[in-house]
């Protein structure tokens, strides 16, 4: 799941080198992704209206139901 969110930003960002996702473990078993990217990249990967953000969690969700765990993305 980690790789999977970590290649869609890398795509989507102007600079791919500074895209950095970090796995932290949560509540009940749950995963906590966080997704840092460059200042000028966040726009992107939030897209308008949240759009590009809201998709990357539902990707991340049908991933984690495969998996049989729960999964979240933040953004930093």
């Amino acid at each position: 799941m980690k790789e999977l969110i970590e290649y869609i930003a890398k795509t989507l960002a102007s600079k791919p080198e500074e895209v950095k996702v970090t796995e932290v473990p949560g509540e009940e078993g749950q995963i906590i992704l966080k997704l840092e990217v460059a200042d000028e990249d966040k726009g992107r990967i939030i897209g308008k209206q949240g759009r590009v953000a809201q998709a990357m969690r539902v990707l991340l969700r049908v991933a984690a139901v495969k998996k049989d765990v729960r999964a979240s993305l933040e953004i930093v």
